[in-house]
């Protein structure tokens, strides 16, 4: 990677993440986390006052964490980007101070971007640079969405559907607390799920009718198809089988995803599909996803599952390549936005 490429670090602070990545161009140069999530476990999801706090204590050590190992120093870097949107208010709110300390100290832009956004550009740093047009499939905690996406990383792109109701990764976390496995909930159920059976309970396929809209989800009423069958074992005083409840439960959440997401690319005429965000980590997602693009031809773009998760370096990612097309830097007064539109890549 050139040098004369922009050296970008990003702050990532919209959940239990204290997130800081340094990127020069698409290469990855440091990702430096600090996770708050066992201070959240015990109550059984994030709590965000106890969030806000974390990353506070968490802010300066990482910056620094990140510099050391990427083995730069705050004066080299170019560019300051930062989470803005969508996330807890309080927990953004730190991130975006921050940014804004660093970037007036270091008389450097600010790039106030969207979360969202970041975690379709983070695949850059895995697959490089895309050309053309894809189609992302963005899954995440509070988020479900198939977009179109002109250029991986640039200002514009189309929401073509999204969740009507609990997003993938709120369900993940919600049948994981049903089966007493703890939080979160994803990477539990996906564990849980290799020594089940998925087809062992034919759980609900939401949103999958004739007159559905195609490119919609909705989990709510697998969620409680879940509870109920749950609740009638043990009414019934037969033990759970946890297992292929796990197992059974993914099956019906990943097939709806993908199938949707296949279907947008192809009805589309664009070949890249790209998964994004935090539930794209989920092994059988990967795997069912895979198996249907090399079907129906579609070439699937996919990062590794670290950085699939909230992190610094997709949004120091999405920060380089708005340095590099040249976007107007962010004013120094913007404000956090808990609800940011997920079009709106940067504020």
């Amino acid at each position: 990677m050139s040098a004369d490429q922009p050296l970008v670090l990003g702050i990532e602070t919209s959940c239990d993440e204290t997130g800081v990545g340094i990127v020069r161009g698409t290469e990855l140069l440091a990702d430096a986390v600090a996770s708050s999530v066992a201070e959240h476990a015990r109550f059984g999801g994030v709590v965000p006052e106890v969030a806000s706090r974390a990353h506070l204590q968490a802010m300066v050590p990482t910056v620094h964490r990140a510099c050391a190992e990427a083995g730069v120093a705050l004066s080299d870097i170019d560019a300051i980007a930062v989470t803005a949107g969508p996330g807890l208010a309080g927990a953004l709110l730190v991130g975006v101070a921050a940014a804004k300390a660093y970037a007036l100290a270091l008389d450097k832009p600010l790039y106030a971007v969207n979360h969202l956004s970041a975690h379709v550009a983070v695949d850059l740093l895995d697959n490089g640079p895309l050309d053309q047009a894809c189609i992302a499939l963005l899954v995440s905690g509070g988020h479900s969405s198939i977009l179109r996406v002109p250029r991986v990383g640039g200002q514009e792109l189309t929401e073509l559907g999204a969740t009507l109701d609990d997003a993938a990764g709120e369900a993940f976390d919600k049948v994981a607390r049903l089966l007493g496995l703890g939080f979160p909930g994803g990477p539990l159920i996906d564990r849980a799920a290799r020594d089940g059976d998925r087809d062992a309970i034919a759980f609900p396929r939401g949103m999958t009718g004739a007159r559905d809209d195609p490119m919609a989800f909705s989990f709510s009423g697998l969620k409680t198809a879940v509870a109920r069958w749950v609740e009638a074992r043990e009414r019934a005083g037969e033990p759970v089988p946890v297992a292929d409840v796990a197992a059974s439960f993914q099956e019906a959440v990943v097939d709806v995803l993908s199938a949707k997401a296949v279907r947008a690319a192809t009805e589309s005429g664009i070949e890249h599909l790209l998964l994004g965000g935090g539930v794209a980590a989920n092994s059988r997602l990967r795997e069912l996803t895979a198996q249907r693009c090399e079907r129906a031809g579609l070439r699937l773009r996919v990062p590794r599952p670290g950085l699939c998760t909230d992190n610094g370096a997709m949004v120091a990612a999405l920060g380089a390549q708005l340095v590099a097309h040249g976007a107007t830097p962010s004013r120094l007064d913007i404000p956090a936005d808990s609800s940011m539109p997920i079009t709106d890549v940067l504020s």
